[in-house]
């Protein structure tokens, strides 16, 4: 017969657990563990299992853990072992833990804090977000826990398939000091600070890049780069202070200062247009 313990953890989770495996002063051993959770319209907001758990004072160590969370899409959480305060009722996470959201996106890393009531997982380790149509990697992130919005602190490299035909991999490669900030509602994603994209033989460099996204059809809607844009084509480099590219009509527009550097004979021939 499971033994059943309820505590006052923010909005009146219930948690159940299984045979006391040990029982000393330190605290109590159990198999087996289910800790609910629900919103103040009485709906149930999350849940956390495991194989095993420590009940120490006000922490709670559990072993292989499974949770989930029901906000505005469904999330499924696992790692090797996690931490419970019963004070706030935060979760720390550790080993092997991967985010997986309704639709598809996971984020892989080595640790994560899960903020219940701000309803935000953090980490500062390296993590990978994969997606369809995108591979996301870098060190740091802040994000909601269904991965719809989420900030990549630093080290970010995201390769993205811009094409919208399946038999057709044509691929953009984008790194950036960082942050990095994306909102897949919105459909929009920013890089800051040292930003590189690379496409086949073009590479383009910029302080920040602002990417928008049409997602009906998989493609970048548009691009806007600023602050000292470099591009360069083969040989050929043009220089401005702004440069805005649109899917629709594959059009690239330069303004402030726009330069263009052209290489016209010889190995050492170049024409300078612009001012």
């Amino acid at each position: 017969m499971k033994k059943i313990l309820v505590f006052l953890i923010g909005l009146g989770p219930w948690i159940s657990a299984g045979p006391v495996l040990a029982q000393d002063a330190a605290g109590q051993q159990f198999q087996g563990f289910n800790l609910q959770g629900y919103s103040e319209s009485g709906e149930k907001a999350w849940a956390v299992n495991g194989s095993k758990a420590d009940i120490l004072g006000d922490k709670i160590k559990i072993s292989d853990v499974a949770a989930e969370s029901y906000g505005e899409e469904k999330m499924n959480l696992t790692a090797e072992s996690g931490t419970i305060n019963q004070a706030d009722g935060n979760i720390h996470l550790e080993k092997d833990v991967i985010i997986t959201s309704q639709r598809g996106t996971q984020m892989t890393t080595d640790s994560l804090d899960w903020n219940r009531t701000a309803d935000l997982v953090k980490t500062k380790d390296p993590v990978v977000i994969t997606d369809k149509d995108m591979t996301l990697t870098g060190k740091g992130m802040e994000a909601k826990p269904g991965l719809k919005t989420a900030q990549i602190e630093k080290n970010v490299t995201a390769t993205m398939d811009t094409d919208p035909e399946p038999e057709v991999k044509k691929t953009i490669t984008i790194t950036s000091d960082g942050p990095m900030t994306m909102d897949q509602s919105k459909s929009y994603a920013v890089f800051e600070d040292n930003v590189v994209a690379v496409q086949e033989d073009q590479t383009l460099k910029a302080d920040r890049m602002e990417i928008y996204f049409n997602q009906e059809q998989k493609q970048i809607k548009e691009l806007v780069c600023s602050g000292h844009v470099v591009i360069i084509r083969g040989a050929n480099q043009s220089f401005a202070d702004k440069a805005v590219y649109t899917g629709a009509d594959q059009k690239l527009t330069l303004s402030g200062r726009p330069k263009l550097i052209l290489v016209t004979e010889g190995n050492n021939a170049f024409t300078s247009i612009g001012n």
